[in-house]
């Protein structure tokens, strides 16, 4: 017990002296802390990882099933290791690995053994990579202002499905899919057959990927390859999407807003300072979708995808 309380307060005392020297340096604002060891408290020097873990798909159902565990405990940024750390992961598990490592609040290739880059596994792997970058980059308007809101609420960007639906008590046991903001349903490919079964709450749910529609309260069993994996936006989202060429642009700017089977909604959007720009606001009236701005989003369009 003692031990455990040293190590405690030195991973505290070690995160806290790492960060103010960055916020010193960075200003305040601008510091990130990518931190492994943790305790209570911590979660105000983000971001943390989950660890050594093995390359194999076994590890990656585990770094995830322990990273819905630590986010319950309020640490609002997790991820992992893409292709898993110790030894080196198969092309399978690589590729299927990329797919949830984009899908995560942080992403990085990185190993002990050997090198993580995909174009020491073959062309796929670098197409994957390439494909679910552009995939991320494009999210960040909504990832960067589900992150503002983290801090602000305390509510983690990743979440089990129990914290978004807790009233579902189908949910509360879920541990190989979460929700990555209120607005994205992502279950990552465990199996080299590609098999994978997501449970969808009550409601109706777009698939981002083939914009295919279903109705919820049930699991929908699928087979996907590499280029895809089960990723599902609920009815009534403004999912607000921008540029996909790079991450570092401004969040508010030249935003489309995917509309998802909506009857009244919000979204904020925010500069890549994390200020506050503009609200959009959709309402269907007589069965025709109404568009406002309030504040500053200039080069805004929309597309209504269900």
């Amino acid at each position: 017990m003692h031990r455990r309380r040293f190590c405690g307060i030195r991973a505290f005392g070690g995160n806290k002296a790492v960060f103010e020297l960055l916020e010193k340096k960075k200003g305040k604002g601008g510091a990130v802390l990518f931190a492994r060891s943790a305790t209570a408290g911590c979660q105000q020097f983000p971001v943390h990882w989950g660890g050594d873990c093995e390359a194999t798909f076994a590890a990656m159902a585990e770094s995830l099933r322990g990273g819905l565990s630590l986010v319950m405990g309020g640490f609002a940024f997790w991820s992992h290791d893409i292709g898993g750390f110790e030894a080196t992961a198969t092309a399978d598990v690589y590729k299927r690995w990329v797919a949830f490592g984009l899908f995560s609040t942080h992403s990085r290739l990185h190993g002990s053994s050997s090198y993580r880059v995909p174009w020491l596994y073959d062309e796929e792997s670098v197409e994957i990579l390439r494909k679910f970058t552009k995939i991320k980059h494009s999210l960040m308007p909504y990832l960067f202002a589900q992150a503002v809101k983290a801090t602000q609420t305390g509510v983690p960007v990743m979440r089990p499905m129990v914290m978004e639906y807790p009233g579902d008590p189908l949910c509360h046991t879920l541990d190989k899919q979460y929700m990555l903001g209120d607005s994205l349903l992502v279950a990552p490919v465990f199996h080299e057959d590609g098999h994978c079964d997501v449970y969808l709450p009550e409601g109706l749910f777009t698939n981002l990927f083939t914009g295919e529609t279903v109705a919820g309260g049930r699991l929908i069993k699928g087979v996907y390859d590499y280029m895809s994996l089960p990723v599902f936006v609920p009815e009534n989202t403004l999912l607000a999407r921008g540029r996909d060429d790079t991450a570092e642009y401004d969040y508010h700017e030249n935003v489309t807003i995917h509309v998802y089977n909506v009857t009244e909604q919000a979204v904020d959007l925010f500069d890549k300072s994390g200020i506050y720009q503009a609200t959009v606001r959709a309402k269907k009236e007589n069965g025709e979708l109404k568009f406002t701005v309030e504040g500053n989003a200039p080069g805004i369009k929309y597309i209504i995808e269900s």
